[in-house]
């Protein structure tokens, strides 16, 4: 795909989430195995709560990986949960994001959060901290990685 066929970034506001999350800083090599432990708990939780998810999976940075993620990663949900083990509740803050939904495997995750990169500097947008990712397929085993949808959201600063 050439990059006038790619999905074009926009701006947008949000407002702000209730999520039940666990957060960690976890090595980039880890970071499946932390993906599958926290969505395979999260569930159990939150149906002992009663709460169900209001929108599909995400994981929020805060700040760029390096060799290291910190890192959220959960569901929206409609109700605010209790902690519980390593779940506790959480919230996406509202503000003005930069967005663009990633077509593809997650492998080539890095190469598109650096497309939107490079679009808000084109742009003279001020970045912000936080890094969030909706995984609005949810991956299954046997599915082509190229159907993936990933949407990219970079908070902007104020």
């Amino acid at each position: 795909m050439t990059d006038a066929q790619l999905p074009q970034p926009t701006v947008v506001e949000v407002e702000g989430t209730t999520t039940a999350v666990i957060a960690a800083v976890v090595p980039m090599a880890e970071l499946a195995g932390f993906f599958d432990s926290t969505f395979t708990t999260l569930g159990p939780v939150l149906a002992g709560q009663g709460v169900l998810p209001i929108g599909p999976a995400f994981a929020v940075y805060h700040g760029a990986p390096g060799e290291e993620a910190d890192l959220e990663a959960g569901f929206p949900v409609g109700a605010v949960i209790r902690a519980e083990g390593d779940v506790r509740p959480g919230t996406l803050p509202p503000g003005r994001i930069a967005r663009v939904v990633h077509e593809g495997g997650y492998d080539e995750l890095g190469t598109a959060w650096g497309r939107l990169h490079d679009w808000i500097d084109e742009q003279g947008l001020p970045h912000g901290e936080l890094l969030l990712e909706v995984y609005v397929t949810e991956p299954t085993p046997d599915m082509d990685p190229a159907t993936l949808r990933t949407e990219l959201n970079w908070y902007l600063a104020d």
